[in-house]
């Protein structure tokens, strides 16, 4: 290449947002790669929004589409609620992670594929009969081949590596081209690079030749005639870092164990897509931090349970198939009303389902999969960053109420990843705890482990406490005395106390809020990780002048005092969930309210574009 050729000017276009999504092998370095510019991004000043696509097969052969890894990212000027619908640029490795993700390329977008990964057999894989590349089906995008593993390699020759070694670096030489096509600076990843291969200097060599190779191809070209600038986002001032659902589940959890001054125990056993908590609070035993991963999901509730009868603050974490399995044991710290905090970060079902996709359907497991009349507080963040603080709201209402408390995380929540403005310490709530304090010998004692305050609720005594021995276990206890009692009327005025005790918080949590009128044509009401989706929706019709407004359900057992009173003010009450009507079937029985569902149940999230076109569906008939 001439020096002239370096020397092509090419124009620089401004956009709002971007989104672009990495396609691969799920031995690519998707994540990876999807995961630095995310970083980039962040660090740059924009508003973020992820969602990362994992494949299902932990061993998929190599090329074909069950293998296919994706990783998504809008990044904007703007603030923004979700990873974006239709895709600006796509990265497609090889010709799988072309098939899977085309159909969410938006006409005309960019198309940049790696030419070398589409031999004859490599499309066999992907099940195409013929090269796309060749056929003209591509037309409708701006398609850009280049010969990724050729350049990469000539990049990285010189460093000293196998072959095999080099074509692990090409997922940089993309990402470098990606850098140089909005305008992204290397600097952060070069440092992030040698760091983390800090040990192996011919990896960090090869990895950053790589990414510099592919930055100076975008900029050389004559494939790629323009670049794109994305300013930064007007932010509320502060220090921000780039979060997860998981992570910002497990950081709230730490600190309200410090604000509380308590040790806390997280019990559980790996599950997708809840294992990373695990992985972050292992990272954080300095901060009085237990982790303990059990032989399998029994095992773990019942550790925490112990931990909750010995007076730390106790959790365990799964996904759908371990709720089943942990449901006994739920019933148990129903039983003895001891303060369990049981994470449900939901994916795909039944059975094992999706496990590595997202869904909302275990709402009706969460409440009601339990033998007997067994009631527990159910919770539900809306973002990723709000995870840390609904984390800790779980706490406080299992505290108060000694009672376990869901938190319904999901697949969408716990791997999506947005900028997180960083609380002070200060500002954060105290969890203020009281232990019944011990019997000197010789004093007299009315402690009665079911003597109940206000709220219904009973004493947290510590075990081995002089003074406050009292009996523990499944079977039904005798109001006030906690002895075993098989009497009929008690049995009856237990249960009773145990549901007045749940249906009380409604008491103690925020109304309802309503963004938007106040009332109108159609309310959109959800819960959990369709957030985003749902109050982008809500705002662009609201803009071509709609009387759309969003509500969220945070809480979902109890719901907010005033949901009635939300409800009744709308004519239309429409309700997207990933399931098949879960929540629109709770509000029709006890709000007596018949909205209309709006389900999917396909392992993605919706997208924005879905939900308008259902509202405008409503309203024009």
């Amino acid at each position: 290449m001439s020096s002239a050729d370096a020397l092509i000017e090419k124009s620089i276009t401004e956009r709002d947002s971007v989104t672009v999504r990495f396609a691969g092998d799920s031995g690519d370095g998707m994540q990876l790669i999807g995961t630095q510019f995310t970083n980039v991004a962040a660090i740059f000043g924009n508003d973020i929004s992820t969602l990362p696509d994992f494949p299902a097969e932990i061993r998929a052969p190599a090329g074909t589409l069950a293998g296919v890894s994706g990783y998504q990212i809008q990044f904007s000027s703007q603030e923004i609620f979700t990873p974006g619908d239709a895709v600006d640029a796509l990265v497609a490795m090889n010709p799988a992670a072309l098939k899977a993700n085309l159909s969410g390329l938006k006409k005309g977008g960019l198309l940049l594929v790696n030419e070398d990964a589409f031999a004859k057999g490599d499309l066999a894989k992907a099940t195409y009969d013929k090269n796309p590349l060749e056929t003209g089906e591509l037309s409708s995008y701006q398609l850009i081949r280049i010969p990724m593993t050729r350049l990469n390699r000539n990049a990285v020759e010189d460093v000293g590596i196998s072959l095999r070694e080099q074509d692990r670096c090409k997922n940089f030489f993309a990402l470098g081209i990606v850098f140089w096509l909005y305008n992204r600076s290397l600097e952060p990843t070069i440092n992030w690079v040698s760091e983390k291969f800090a040990k192996l200097p011919k990896v960090v060599d090869a990895n950053i030749s790589s990414l510099k190779a592919g930055y100076h191809f975008g900029e050389t070209t004559e494939l790629i005639t323009a670049n794109y600038r994305v300013p930064k986002a007007v932010l509320k001032a502060g220090k921000y870092r780039k979060i997860t659902g998981n992570e910002a589940t497990a950081l709230g959890m730490v600190a309200t164990a410090v604000l509380a001054d308590k040790d806390l125990l997280y019990a559980t056993y790996p599950i997708t897509p809840a294992s990373d908590i695990l992985h972050e609070l292992a990272r954080l035993k300095n901060f009085r931090v237990r982790t303990f991963q059990a032989e399998d999901e029994i095992a773990a509730v019942s550790a925490a349970i112990g931990g909750s009868f010995g007076g730390v603050l106790s959790v365990t974490g799964t996904s759908g198939p371990g709720v089943a399995l942990k449901a006994e044991a739920i019933g148990l710290a129903v039983m003895t009303e001891l303060p369990l905090v049981v994470i449900d970060v939901q994916r795909g079902g039944p059975s094992t389902g999706l496990p590595t996709k997202t869904e909302q359907s275990d709402l009706f497991q969460v409440l009601y999969g339990r033998n007997g009349e067994c009631p527990v507080a159910v919770l539900a963040p809306a973002t990723p960053g709000e995870c840390f603080y609904m984390i800790q709201e779980a706490f406080r209402l299992a505290v108060e109420y000694m009672t376990p408390v869901f938190f319904m995380s999901d697949g969408y929540l716990a791997n999506g990843a947005e900028p997180w403005l960083i609380p002070e310490m200060k500002d954060l709530p105290q969890l203020k705890i009281q232990h019944p304090g011990p019997v000197s010998n010789g004093e007299s004692t009315d402690f009665e482990p079911y003597q109940r305050n206000d709220q219904l609720r009973r004493p947290w005594a510590i075990p081995g406490t002089a003074g406050l021995e009292h009996r523990i276990g499944g079977l039904e206890k005798q109001d006030i005395t906690g002895n075993v009692s098989y009497d009929p009327e008690n049995h009856h005025q237990m249960c009773e106390i145990r549901a007045a005790k749940i249906a009380g918080i409604a008491n103690d949590i925020p109304d309802l809020e309503v963004e938007g009128p106040e009332e109108g044509d159609i309310l959109l009401l959800g819960w959990g990780g369709t957030y985003g989706a749902i109050a982008s929706a809500a705002r662009s019709l609201r803009e071509s002048g709609k009387k759309v407004a969003h509500a969220h359900l945070r809480y979902l057992n109890p719901m907010p005092k005033n949901t009635q009173s939300v409800l009744g003010r709308f004519r239309t009450v429409l309700i997207p969930e990933l399931n098949l009507g879960q929540l629109c079937k709770l509000i029709r029985s006890e709000f007596l309210v018949d909205p209309i569902g709006f389900n999917k149940v396909k392992g993605q999230p919706f997208l924005v574009s879905e939900i308008v076109e259902k509202v405008n569906e409503i309203l024009e008939s």
